[in-house]
């Protein structure tokens, strides 16, 4: 499972000229899911973007976390984070979990992080979205499990 995370002042997805999903300061998670996934993956991976320290503290440092600054999430699903790019020039997407997987852990790990007291929104699964952000610093960083 990987989540691209990126700090972002706001983010918004939109889906058919409609905003399904919108957010000021905090995390735009895109998420991708791969065959081998599963429910503590899923667990283990939203742990760590809700509690990985990329805001700055009074000192500028990155020491804290989405709650200390009362981020929220807005979690994308992101297929083509699963593409095998290591021959040739056209992805490989063997290593993608089939859309069924997908969409119930992508709906598990939303549903995770909200439990955990984060506010959460989303985009569409499988659906052409587009994605609207001011990165803050830019600050982007891959996480995988």
């Amino acid at each position: 499972m990987i989540a691209l995370i990126q700090r972002v002042k706001r983010a918004s997805v939109t889906v058919d000229d409609e905003v399904v999903g919108k957010i000021d300061q905090g995390l735009l998670v895109l998420l991708g899911v791969e065959r081998e996934d599963n429910a503590d993956k899923l667990a283990k991976l939203a742990t760590k973007v809700m509690n990985y320290r990329v805001f700055s503290d009074d000192n500028g440092k990155m020491n804290l976390n989405l709650s200390q600054v009362g981020g929220k999430l807005l979690v994308v699903s992101q297929f083509t984070l699963a593409a095998d790019t290591a021959k040739g020039l056209r992805p490989s997407f063997s290593c993608a979990a089939t859309p069924e997987q997908a969409k119930q852990l992508y709906l598990d790990f939303v549903a995770f992080c909200r439990q955990q007291g984060v506010e959460t929104e989303t985009g569409q699964f499988g659906a052409d979205m587009q994605v609207e952000l001011i990165n803050d610093g830019p600050v982007t960083f891959n996480l995988q499990v």
